[in-house]
Formats: C-alpha cells, sequence, structure tokens
C-alpha cells in the first residue's frame, strides 16, 4: 500500500510505502530536510508540521518538541512513518547545502554518512571525574549526535586527549564513534566507491567535504581467472573446499591494489579514507562479504541478503574456521599482509546497497540512484540497460517501474569470439561500410590486433545495414554477392578453416568476423531483447512510447546508439532518444558516499521497482527465439 504525501510550499507530491518516515518520503522526492544525525532522532532538526493527517507523538518528539507544538501538529519527520495519506509543511533550510554535479545530470546535496566534529573538552578535576568516553559521549550528544562507541577508540583515548589538551576531532560514521584525532582534522575527509564487476573493478577516491573525485582507476577483477561469469565461480565455490575464501581473497587483494594505486596518484592518506560504499550484482557482494553464493546459481534463485549492509572494512577476511589449503596460505604470505581486509581507516565501515533480486544487483540499484529512475515525477516512460555478461534492465515511469536480468553471455565483452579481446590497445572499437572497410582503433594504432565489444557490434550491424547479412544472421557467401557488392567488399568474403568469415583487417593481419561469432551476438542480444519484450508487454507499451532508451556500464558507453538500434539490442526508437550514461553504477556508488539521503533513498528503491523473473514468464522461450533476428531495416527506415 503506498500513500500520497504533498510537501508544502513547494507543492512535491510523492507517493511512499506504508510505513515510510516522512523524512525519508522527502529524500525519495528530492527534498532537503534539515538533519545532522541522519534521521535517527538524536538531533532533533527535522521539524515539521502536519497539515493534513495525524501521527502519534513519539518519545522523541517530546524530548525536541514542546507541548504547544505537538498539539499544533509538531512532529521530527524522522519519526513520523505514513499509515495515511498526508499534507506536511516543511520550514526552509536554514542554511544552502553544499552540492555537486554527479550522475545522469544530478544535482546532490553533499551529506555524507561520515561526519567530523571539532570538540574542545573540559579537562578531568576532583570536581568532575567523568570517564573519558563519557565525556566524548555527553559533548557529541549535545551537538546532535548520539552514538554508539566502536572499542577500538577506548584504546587510544587516553593518549589522544591527553596528548592534545583535550582538544578533538571525532569521527563518526552512521551512529558509530569510530575514531578520535588530535586537534582539528575536520577539514580532510575521504570515502571510497566501488564498482566491482565480474571482469571490471572501478574505484573512486572522493572528498567527503567537497564531492570532489580525488583520483578514479579500473583494474581487471582478480577472480577472472576462475571464471568469465558468476555461474563459474559460484560452481568454484561448490567444487573446492576452500572455493569461497580463495575467490573473497582474491577480490580483497584486488581492491587493495587498487587503492594503493589511487593513493599513489592523489597523495591522500589512506588513514582519512572512513567509509567505502561497495555496489555490484549478488554474486560479486555474496563474495566479497565471504557468504557462500550456492543459492543464487539455482532455482528458485534465491540470495543470502538482499538488503544493504554495513561492515567493519578491516574485517572482510575469509572465515577463520574455514580449511585454507597450501596455495591460499602462500598467496597471503606472498604478500606478508595476512588477513587485514580491505586496507583503509583501520575501522573504516565498508557498505553495500540493496539487490532487486537474485540476477538485478546493487549495481543496478545504484544506476537508478545515478539516473533519478523510479523517482522521475512525469509520466515518461524510460528504458535502462547494463549491458554486459549479465543484463540487466529497467524499464518505468512514475506510475510503474518494473526490472529483469537477462544472460547475455560474455560476447559483448569480446569473450568467445575468434578475434575477440577486451578493449584496450589494438583492439578494433568501430567499423563504417562503403564501398570497403574503415576501422577506428583503440590507441589510434595502424594495425589492428583484435576486435572488441563495441566494434563487434558496430561490424555485425554494418554488415546487416548493407545486405552482407539477413535477418536471420546468415552471412551471405562469396558467390552469392558477386554481382551485388563492390569488388573490395566480395574478396573480404572468405572461408576461416571451413567456416565462413569476413575479412576486417589486411590478410596479413587476419582479423575476421566469424558467422559463429555472429551467432554468438545474437545471442547475446537477443536476451537482453527478449528481456525487454517481456517488460514492454508486461506493461502494455509499444517502443513509440519510450521516451530515452539509457545504455549503462563500461560496454554500454562506447557502443553506437545507431548500431545497437540496428542489431535489435534496443528498440526501434529515434537514434537521439538512445543515451549513453556511463559506469551509472560508479556514480551511484559515489552518490550514496556523499550524501546519507540519496543512500536512504537507494535503500528505498526495492520498494518501488518490481522484480520479474524471466524463466518464471510463460512464452518466453518463443520471445527469446523472435529476437534473435536482426530487425528489418528497410522497413524500419
Amino acid at each position: 500500500m503506498k500513500y500520497q504525501i504533498t510537501f508544502l510550499p513547494q507543492n512535491i507530491v510523492t507517493h511512499a510505502p506504508e510505513g515510510t518516515t516522512i523524512f525519508n518520503a522527502a529524500n525519495w522526492a528530492g527534498l532537503a530536510i534539515d538533519s545532522t544525525c541522519g534521521g535517527r532522532g538524536t538531533c532533533g532538526k527535522c521539524k515539521v508540521k502536519l497539515v493534513q493527517g495525524e501521527s502519534a507523538a513519539t518519545e522523541a518528539d517530546h524530548k525536541y518538541i514542546s507541548t504547544q507544538e505537538l498539539v499544533e501538529g509538531w512532529r521530527l519527520s524522522c519519526r513520523a512513518p505514513l499509515h495515511q495519506e498526508c499534507v506536511v509543511d516543511v520550514p526552509r533550510l536554514m542554511t544552502s547545502p553544499k552540492a555537486a554535479l554527479l550522475g545522469y545530470g544530478r544535482h546532490v546535496a553533499i551529506d555524507p554518512n561520515v561526519a567530523k566534529i571539532y570538540l574542545q573538552l573540559d579537562e578531568p578535576s576532583f570536581d568532575d571525574q567523568r570517564p573519558d568516553i563519557e565525556r566524548v559521549i555527553v559533548a557529541l550528544d549535545k551537538e546532535g549526535y548520539a552514538v554508539r562507541v566502536d572499542p577500538a577508540v577506548w584504546r587510544t583515548l587516553p593518549k589522544t586527549l591527553r596528548n592534545n589538551e583535550f582538544k578533538i576531532t571525532a569521527v563518526v560514521c552512521g551512529d558509530e564513534l569510530i575514531a578520535v584525532e588530535g586537534g582539528d582534522t575536520t577539514n580532510t575527509m575521504y570515502g571510497l566507491a566501488l564498482d566491482i564487476g565480474t571482469t571490471t573493478v572501478v574505484g573512486a577516491i572522493v572528498d567527503l567535504k567537497t564531492g570532489a573525485v580525488a583520483a578514479v582507476q579500473s583494474t581487471l577483477n582478480g577472480q577472472a581467472s576462475f571464471g568469465a561469469d558468476v555461474i563459474s565461480r559460484v560452481s568454484y565455490t561448490m567444487i573446492e573446499p576452500d572455493g569461497l575464501a580463495t575467490l573473497q581473497t582474491r577480490i580483497v587483494e584486488t581492491i587493495n591494489t587498487l587503492v594503493d594505486q589511487l593513493l599513489a596518484t592523489c597523495g591522500v592518506a589512506r588513514e582519512n579514507i572512513y567509509e567505502a560504499v561497495a555496489v555490484g550484482n549478488a554474486t560479486m557482494l555474496h563474495l566479497l562479504l565471504g557468504i557462500d553464493p550456492e543459492a543464487i546459481s539455482v532455482a528458485p534463485f534465491i540470495p543470502v541478503i538482499e538488503h544493504a549492509v554495513t561492515v567493519p572494512a578491516s574485517h572482510l577476511t575469509p572465515h577463520p574456521l574455514l580449511p585454507l589449503s597450501p596455495l591460499l596460505t602462500n598467496f597471503s604470505q606472498e604478500r606478508g599482509e595476512g588477513w587485514s581486509g580491505v586496507r583503509l581507516h583501520p575501522q573504516a565501515r565498508l557498505c553495500t546497497l540493496p539487490h532487486l533480486g537474485a540476477y538485478v544487483g546493487a549495481d543496478i540499484v545504484a544506476g537508478a540512484l545515478a539516473t533519478g529512475l523510479a523517482r522521475t515525477k512525469d509520466d515518461k516512460w524510460r528504458l535502462y540497460i547494463d549491458v554486459g555478461t549479465n543484463g540487466e534492465i529497467i524499464l518505468g515511469s512514475a506510475s510503474r517501474t518494473i526490472s529483469t536480468a537477462a544472460p547475455a553471455g560474455p560476447a559483448f565483452e569480446g569473450a568467445q569470439i575468434k578475434c575477440g579481446m577486451r578493449a584496450s590497445d589494438g583492439a578494433i572499437e568501430g567499423v563504417h561500410i562503403d564501398d570497403d572497410v574503415h576501422l577506428q582503433i583503440i590507441g589510434g594504432t595502424c594495425r589492428p590486433v583484435g576486435i572488441c565489444g563495441s566494434g563487434l557490434v558496430d561490424a555485425v550491424a554494418e554488415l546487416v545495414r548493407v545486405g552482407l547479412v539477413d535477418s536471420s544472421g546468415f552471412l551471405m557467401r562469396r558467390e552469392d554477392a558477386a554481382n551485388r557488392f563492390d569488388p573490395a567488399l566480395v574478396n573480404r568474403l572468405i572461408e576461416s578453416n571451413g567456416v565462413r568469415a569476413f575479412l576486417l583487417s589486411t590478410p596479413e593481419e587476419g582479423i575476421v568476423l566469424t558467422q559463429p561469432d555472429i551467432r554468438a551476438l545474437q545471442f547475446a542480444k537477443g536476451a537482453i531483447a527478449a528481456g525487454v519484450d517481456v517488460l514492454m508487454k508486461l506493461l502494455g507499451i509499444q517502443a513509440s512510447a519510450l521516451h530515452e532508451v539509457l545504455l549503462a556500464g563500461s560496454f554500454g558507453s562506447y557502443i553506437n546508439p545507431a548500431s545497437a538500434r540496428t542489431i535489435g539490442l534496443v528498440p526501434w526508437v529515434p537514434v537521439e532518444h538512445i543515451v549513453a550514461v556511463g559506469n551509472a553504477a560508479g556514480e551511484g556508488a559515489k552518490i550514496a558516499l556523499l550524501s546519507f539521503r540519496e543512500r536512504e533513498a537507494a535503500n528505498r528503491i526495492p520498494d518501488f521497482i518490481e522484480y520479474v523473473e524471466l524463466s518464471s514468464q510463460e512464452n518466453f522461450n518463443d520471445v527469446f527465439t523472435q529476437a534473435l533476428n536482426f530487425p528489418d531495416v528497410k522497413r524500419n527506415a
């Protein structure tokens, strides 16, 4: 059950599920209500007035709001859950929060989950013999922070206080006091945003004071040698006694190596990174957290957890009771690191975002956050596709939004393609065909060494466009093309080891596109296209109703929109409606890192986006079979 809530004086209207607090409903609607405690009911600043509707006064309301104001309808918005439609008057913010432009053109108020509070404490005396930690807790409570204390703070607190004349900076993460630093260090505060992909891990160090990105880099996921896709990695954990520990070790080591590179680039000190937000598909995050992912891989595809979690970054280590093979033990000893987890500030926290389903993970929730999908206030239909080994899809408008996942396979990554390779120097990334073939090569080199995913899509799309590949995916024989095409193109139709192929490069370079390569692309794009078709049928809309098609992911960022349309990867809409939104998952992780309000909105996304399991849909195999064909370019032109 969802209820309408209207915010005055802005007259912003939104709908939120039963039990959502007014504070979180405002966050969802993009309306900032004053708060320093992150909606935990301890600062008393998020007062609003209920003009219509009722909410019982809580203990926190009585603490921070006068009796007369309670009678008038004033409540702490973070303590007021929705049980009916209501109209709420929101006081104007006394200050304008800092904002950063992030994601898909979104202005995000900078209000991180990490806070630094400078305190000048009274020194102990015979008249004031309070314990050190109580002295800090009371001072923080006066600043609006009711905190739990990490035990590590107890150990260092006495010397920190006395060596700095009781002038200290408290570091609060969420509702935990995780560190106490000497002097005023409030101007130095960083976080780490992580997008953990099956193939690639992207990391960014973000200044939590300004929103600026200090450094960003990517690297190969160290688990790749154990399988190119999530199913093969889950299989490894099932077959090998220490498989789970091995894969967790590899991803933690990948992150640590990436952090080392980022720190060397920007000069930020490791101990100044207090929080990390990690997104990825459900399997990747299960492996990061050391959770057995077996149940995700078998029907009915149930993850162990779907909600967001927060853990100490240093605790991301294999379980101490797990038997470890000599190979795994040596892997750690060679680096001399032991089981230290993700190496940031010793008490840094690592947070994840929730999943929508077993195969629509936190990375897609992050993408929805970055693009504002499902939070739009208009009735326009938008389609979001994260193109990769597992193609995740979201389709919706303000009225209803649904999602699914389609097993596309590794073709888009250049895997299982005869001359396929990752998008690196020497890879063909673009193809154009007129009377001959023209190549765009990464790095500007003259000699190609292979073809990456975007080049594969371009090559097939161009062959379809000129007619050398028909709608069924059949590559024309040389003898059939002889009297219909320019000799330069006809001469490129060859046989390679008895398999029909099209020569993209010179014969000496030998870069070919084979008939099996075309079939592999058909299966990959067919899976995603079938998923889109299922969602469109469930919502009862046609391609003509789509306002935007958003292509996300590292591959989606480089694909030619016209080529994507030509092969049928996306519905046939005007090319200008197809927009590459880049690494939306990474942008969403940054947004969640910089704003606890946006993170709470991300945590509510599963309440607003329905998950559809494709395998449970009737006639899906028929839809998939039809989606294998390429569109009729002439008919759609």
